[in-house]
């Protein structure tokens, strides 16, 4: 089938106002995130329901034709745009956004595949209840792109990555035939479980198209403190004394070191520094709970002064209205926003076991500075799950878009030979997608890499599903 009648097969599928294929309106949604990759595709498809989906993937299928679904294109390592290139069509289902059901008492909400996460958000809240996933890109990333990347976010300590809070997939696979598989069932013992495997799969097998998601009660009284240490190790040990004070209402627990506070005080407009003195290190913290809000801020003042009395800590401030937690949680939010607008990085999204990460955090920062001269490391994240944005910046001197092509792979490996050495992952909560395929294979034990070949090429044998991402070809040479 040639491109032109492959196209007008499309537009009988979707109509017209559901395909584009004019170069300016599909530029935007081929380059990645991080600007990175820029890709080629034939068109940007919109369906609005399941049957359209079903028969566009029929339609590629038999033509040959790439399929890249793509949520709101805020991923990490280019695993929504297409390979430079491919014979490939995007897939879009952001006018697949309809919130379908909410089952309060079976604390239960069904949404399809474009809807944004904060509209989830929303929803749950007008039924007294809560999905506990959030992240900086809240306001743009898609339900679809969150599962299928097995996000994670601010509040993994308490609740996990976005596969915990999946209770049930609707997907269309590879041959055009439909999983319904939205059911809630919090126990269901009956073999391979396609819903897990298709989370964090990319895209790879499949095109998620509805999720059934799990709700929480609502927790309404938040406390937030920013909290100034001398050291990561005192950051674990505060986390450990703060969970003894108050238990699950814990939430969020984010390692921010003074550099990367610094860069967003220089670059985002309306920030300010929550502290008067400076702190190598800080922790923003955010504890919930149903009960009295005055009982939740008590115990966390009573633990932060046990801290202070242990000198672990030596500030802190809580803040004393939404609008101040708000201010807090922008500092968290915007760092990687920050480190763009002052150059360059070499940025790795690794986990660590728990325990290992202080020591990870100083052990590695001084090996790779020592090991790159000039290079300046900014690692941060979430502490009580061991993921840390590792992040090494250009020299201050010279082209730091030459730097990070010529040195940054360099850079990378080190910092994954340094995490595989203490049982550590290349990928903690950003996928594979393209940018990490070559490390991914370098690094990761070949028997596991022959498992995802072969659950590939079982369910995507004409290769049409996100070709490029997240599964390594058998020849190292051959991936990007």
């Amino acid at each position: 089938m040639d491109d032109r009648s492959f196209l007008d097969g499309l537009t009988d599928i979707v109509g017209p106002s559901g395909i584009a294929t004019a170069a300016a309106d599909l530029a935007p949604w081929l380059t990645d995130w991080r600007e990175r990759v820029t890709g080629d595709a034939l068109a940007l498809v919109s369906p609005k329901n399941v049957g359209q989906v079903q028969a566009i993937v029929r339609l590629a299928s038999e033509a040959g034709v790439v399929i890249v679904p793509q949520g709101g294109n805020t991923g990490m390592v280019a695993g929504g745009v297409p390979c430079p290139g491919d014979r490939a069509i995007l897939l879009s289902l952001r006018k697949m956004n309809a919130i379908r059901s909410i089952d309060a008492a079976d604390n239960s909400l069904t949404a399809e595949a474009g809807a944004i996460l904060s509209n989830v958000h929303a929803a749950a809240e007008e039924h007294g209840r809560r999905f506990p996933l959030s992240l900086g890109a809240k306001d743009s990333a898609t339900i679809g792109g969150l599962i299928a990347t097995n996000a994670g976010g601010t509040q993994v300590l308490r609740f996990g990555s976005m596969r915990n809070l999946t209770l049930g997939v609707e997907a269309v696979l590879p041959d055009g035939s439909l999983f319904e598989g939205l059911s809630t069932l919090r126990k269901d013992n009956r073999g391979y479980d396609l819903r897990q495997l298709l989370a964090g799969s990319e895209g790879t097998l499949g095109i998620i198209t509805a999720a059934s998601l799990k709700l929480i009660p609502a927790a309404p009284h938040r406390t937030v403190a920013w909290i100034g240490l001398g050291s990561a190790s005192d950051a674990l040990a505060l986390l450990r004394l703060l969970e003894s004070e108050v238990g699950d209402a814990v939430e969020s627990f984010e390692l921010v070191p003074q550099a990367a506070l610094e860069l967003v005080l220089k670059h985002i407009p309306g920030t300010r520094a929550p502290l008067a003195g400076e702190h190598r290190w800080n922790v923003l913290t955010e504890l919930r709970s149903a009960s009295d809000p005055e009982d939740l801020r008590s115990q966390c003042e009573s633990g932060l002064a046990g801290a202070l009395d242990q000198g672990l800590i030596a500030d802190a401030v809580i803040a004393e209205s939404e609008g101040q937690a708000e201010a807090f949680w922008k500092i968290r939010e915007v760092i990687s926003e920050a480190e763009r607008a002052d150059g360059r990085a070499a940025k790795h999204d690794v986990s660590v076991p728990v325990s290992a990460m202080p020591r990870f955090i100083e052990d590695a920062t001084q090996a790779v500075e020592d090991r790159f001269a000039g290079t300046r490391v900014v690692a941060f994240g979430h502490l009580g799950d061991g993921n840390v944005h590792f992040n090494v910046r250009a020299p201050a001197s010279g082209d730091d878009a030459k730097w990070l092509a010529e040195t940054g792979p360099q850079v990378s490996s080190f910092v994954h030979d340094l995490t595989h050495g203490v049982g550590g992952s290349l990928s903690a909560e950003h996928g594979i997608g393209q940018l990490k395929l070559s490390e991914f294979a370098r690094v990761t034990d070949p028997t596991l890499l022959s498992a995802l070949r072969a659950i590939k090429q079982a369910l995507d044998p004409r290769g049409i599903m996100n070709p490029g991402k997240l599964v390594p070809l058998a020849n190292p040479d051959d991936n990007p």
